[in-house]
């Protein structure tokens, strides 16, 4: 079989910076309710609260897959008009189908990372003491703050992709060596105080040990201005998503080089990121075979993404099917067989 040529990551006009204006509105809309009516005061979020946070963003994600079936198959703002070159490689959307299990294969993988990110992210509140009123501004800034970070990586990597193609090997053998890496590592108990990311803060700004309501800057005794303990989390939280995006990042490239597919995906997983926590707390340990599950679709997606340099290519649909495959029976096995201890 011939070799296939690496697919290049899909391009942008001024149409497509249209669609991503009419997205990122939407998005920011939803942030602004959360943060400005539903969440004005701090308060302690409870089990039922947290059931619906969760739900709404996966429900949204799945309304939008409607919308994103309307819009390629339309070819809304352009979207899904494909150049010759890019027809004749697999993993671009050219109609509403196509961009439909795309977007789903491609939001499962970052929903299923990031239920691994929630596990760090218990570990850090637990160990800073966040009061439970506050938990929730320090995971809603957090997000804000992954948004940030997710455009400006997923925008680097189309660069880099449309400059060099086969970086996208480079980017298979990393998964792999990562799904290696997550299944013979283990979350140990550590100080977050100590961690590099603190470290740096402290030589940029004083830190005042404490929370002084939802505050992350303050004034000490002297008037200058110095962090609060609130801060230390966020930028844990912050430094946290980066490390886990260096793996998310490339895993979603694996599956398509469709830049709005990559990053609407990557805005709906993270955007249930905080309710997820806060649902998934003291439980996280039941799912005790969901690591295992992550490290097998790293390898997958890192395999799939240098098989073209040999001429084969799995298809959407398998992929998908392999991946929700996986995830079920990791979950399934986790409940059936549960882990004798709870220790971290």
């Amino acid at each position: 079989m011939a070799r296939e040529r690496i697919a290049k990551v899909s391009r942008m006009n001024p149409q497509h910076l249209i669609a991503l204006g009419i997205f990122l509105t939407f998005v920011l809309a939803i942030l602004a309710v959360d943060l400005f009516v539903l969440h004005r005061k701090p308060h302690e979020i409870k089990m039922k609260e947290a059931f619906l946070g969760t739900l709404l963003p996966i429900c949204s994600a799945l309304i939008f897959t409607a919308a994103i079936y309307w819009a390629y198959e339309t070819h809304f703002l352009g979207l899904g008009v494909l150049s010759g070159a890019e027809q004749a490689v697999p993993r671009y959307a050219a109609n509403g189908k196509d961009a439909l299990l795309l977007f789903l294969t491609g939001y499962i993988i970052e929903l299923a990372l990031s239920a691994d990110n929630v596990f760090l992210f218990v570990v850090l509140i637990t160990f800073f003491k966040v009061p439970r009123e506050l938990q929730h501004r320090v995971l809603f800034w957090g997000v804000i703050g992954a948004l940030v970070m997710r455009g400006i990586m997923i925008a680097a990597g189309v660069a880099l992709l449309a400059k060099f193609e086969w970086i996208i090997y480079l980017f298979g053998t990393f998964l792999i060596f990562a799904a290696i890496k997550i299944l013979f590592t283990k979350h140990e108990k550590s100080d977050p105080s100590k961690s590099l990311a603190i470290r740096t803060l402290q030589k940029i700004l004083p830190i005042k040990t404490g929370y002084e309501g939802k505050k992350f800057f303050t004034r000490d005794e002297k008037g200058v201005l110095v962090g609060t303990s609130l801060l230390m989390v966020l930028v844990c939280i912050e430094f946290t998503d980066l490390i886990f995006a260096l793996d998310s990042i490339p895993a979603i490239f694996g599956i398509t080089r469709d830049w709005f597919i990559i990053f609407t995906s990557n805005v709906f997983a993270i955007l249930g990121l905080r309710s997820m926590y806060f649902l998934l707390t003291g439980a996280m340990d039941r799912f005790h075979y969901l690591k295992l599950g992550l490290s097998v679709i790293l390898a997958f997606v890192g395999i799939k993404m240098i098989l073209p340099a040999v001429g084969y290519h799995i298809d959407a649909y398998i992929s998908l099917s392999i991946i929700v495959s996986i995830l079920t029976i990791s979950v399934t096995l986790s409940l059936l067989f549960p882990r004798r201890s709870t220790a971290l």
